[in-house]
Parts: structure tokens; sequence; C-alpha cells
């Protein structure tokens, strides 16, 4: 059962489109499938968002304030035994710190205010890495709404044994579009799919055919890190990214990727069937 709060403060908020409250609760689904699967079997359990924020977004003016992936895990009550928040934006990360400490004081949570390349080697001092007799599943949730986040980078937190939750969500617009990745945006394109991926990209003629060889071209190099993986499609209505679904994915080294994506489609058919 989780706990309501009114997050009611004077600090940043993330304005958001609707179809991002509906992501967030996506994320959410995927972080309960994912428990319930290591559950009794980990002895411990570590939730990581990568870009938590400050944690809060609003829609409609801050007419509607509302929980971010990372509070949203702590609202859980999931047995949960450790939280890693992210954020390196000094204005997010004092507001992120400033509501952990008032909204969920007796959690263990800890905040990361550093770059992102830093990330791997700071974990390693804070999670277990194959202690004896002691098992850690680790849930890290990577939603940057960009490209920005190089391969390299998350082929590190994939060779460390953790799962891997990616919406594939970033501007893919009229401005921002298919030709401006493939020029502009070039060089981020190649460090987040790799050169060989980004020659494959550079002869697309449309946004659609441009997102969905990109998906499919992620997914090939996380398999060939040897991780299983679970591809989904959610719907979204946006300005911002102009299609008509995009596309979540869930890796994994240590569990059946579609395993946890079945529960998680199975739940969402349990609460269709109550409305």
């Amino acid at each position: 059962m989780q706990v309501q709060y009114n997050f009611s403060d004077e600090l940043t908020v993330t304005a958001s489109e609707p179809w991002f409250k509906v992501k967030v609760q996506a994320n959410t689904r995927y972080l309960e499938a994912f428990v319930g699967q290591v559950a009794g079997r980990a002895d411990e359990i570590i939730f990581i968002d990568l870009f938590s924020g400050n944690g809060l977004y609003t829609v409609g003016h801050q007419k509607e304030i509302f929980p971010g992936s990372s509070f949203q895990a702590l609202l859980s009550g999931l047995p949960i035994t450790r939280y890693i928040f992210c954020e390196h934006d000094q204005e997010q990360v004092k507001a992120l710190k400033a509501r952990v400490s008032k909204f969920f004081p007796r959690h263990p949570v800890t905040v990361f205010d550093q770059p992102i390349e830093t990330l791997p080697a700071k974990f390693t001092d804070i999670v277990p890495q194959g202690k004896p007799r002691r098992k850690a599943a680790v849930f890290c949730l990577i939603d940057p709404c960009s490209i920005d986040i190089p391969f390299s980078t998350i082929e590190k937190f994939g060779r460390a044994g953790w799962n891997l939750l990616m919406p594939f969500t970033f501007p893919l617009n009229v401005r921002m579009n298919h030709a401006f990745y493939q020029t502009e945006g070039r060089d981020k394109l190649q460090r987040y799919v790799g050169v060989s991926g980004a020659n494959k990209l550079s002869s697309v003629e449309n946004n659609g055919n441009f997102y969905q060889q990109l998906v499919q071209i992620y997914e090939n190099n996380m398999l060939v890190m040897g991780m299983n993986s679970a591809i989904s499609a959610q719907k979204i209505k946006s300005q911002w990214m102009e299609l008509p679904a995009y596309s979540m994915g869930f890796f994994s080294a240590q569990i059946s990727a579609k395993a946890v994506q079945q529960e998680v489609q199975g739940s969402e058919f349990a609460q269709f069937e109550l409305f």
C-alpha cells in the first residue's frame, strides 16, 4: 500500500507533457515485476535511477504535481534495501536532497551529484560486487530523455551484472529530426549506438524508420554484450517526440527479460479488466 504525500514546497519542479506521467507508471510496473522475480533469491535489492532530476514533475502550469520514478520507487512499498539517485545539475540536486530528507527520512537513499562518466567507478564502493554468500539484484533505470549517455558507460553497468530498464525517449520532431541526428548530432549518435550503428542510420529518410532502426541497433548491441532483452511499445502523444509509440527496453544477464515483460503486461491487462 502506497503512502500518499502532499509534495508541496517552493523548490523547483520539472515541466512535462501528460504522457510522461504514464511513462513513470510504466517504469514502476517494470520495477514491481523485477522485484517479484528476484525477491527471495537476492539478499539485497537495489534501485538505481541514473537521472532522478529533482524528484517531481508537473503538468499544466503546476496544477498537477506528481512524483518521478525515483520517488515512485520510494512510495511503492517494495522490499528494496537501497536506493541510489543520480543527478549532476546542482539546482536539481538541492531540491532532490531536500525532498528526500523531508518526505523519506527513513529510507536508505544515497544521492550522487557527479557527472555520469564517473558513476561506474563510484558505484563500485557502494553496490556489492559479488560479496561471498550474498547476492545483490540491481535494477537500474536509465531514462535521460536524450541520447547523451554513451554506450561505453551503459556497457560498464551491464558487465557489472545490473538489470537495465531503458525507455527510448528523446526529442524527435520537425526541428530535431532524423537529419539533425545524422549531421549536427552525429557525434552523440556515434557514442550512443557506435560508429557502425551511426553509419547504418545515415541513409534513413524519415523519423519513424530512424527510430525503429535505432532501437533495433541498440538491442543488438546489448545482445552482443551478453544480455537478453525484451522490447515493448508504449503509446505516446507528444509534440516533443512525434511518434505514435516509443520503445521500452529491459535488459538483463541475470534473469529472463521476457518473463519480467510478461508480468508487466499481465498487470496492465489486470488493471484494464478492473475498469
